[in-house]
């Protein structure tokens, strides 16, 4: 998905910590906010785990003077679509207002699904 986004927003920072105020702009973090055991998929030892329920939670920041609520607007879309096309479902997504400085534009969003042990991912 980086390079994907590298390729559409040449300079854009893409990282998998999360950041208050990033270094650079435009930035985006990925982080795997939930990685569960899937119950009823569960089964007897050795293969206790045969799926797990996921969460990434994207968040997106931008300070283009002018054009950043439509910035955001374009790399959040792109992200959408990456996500969807890994089977991804979103859950949400909304700005954020960025209280500690108000000239960043904040989209958060939020992609759940269910990946089996061969990696295969389903909606939930």
């Amino acid at each position: 998905m980086a390079s994907t986004l590298r390729d559409a927003f040449p300079g854009i920072f893409v990282s998998g910590e999360y950041a208050d105020i990033p270094a650079r702009f435009p930035t985006v973090t990925i982080i795997e906010s939930d990685n569960s055991v899937l119950q009823k998929m569960r089964t007897i030892a050795p293969n206790l785990e045969n799926a797990v329920s996921l969460m990434y939670e994207v968040n997106v920041y931008t300070n283009s003077v002018g054009y950043k609520k439509s910035e955001a607007k374009d790399i959040m879309e792109t992200i959408d679509n990456e996500f969807s096309k890994m089977g991804f479902t979103r859950t949400m997504c909304n700005p954020v207002s960025n209280l500690q400085d108000a000239t960043i534009y904040r989209i958060v969003a939020r992609y759940e699904g269910v990946a089996d042990k061969d990696f295969r991912i389903y909606t939930n």
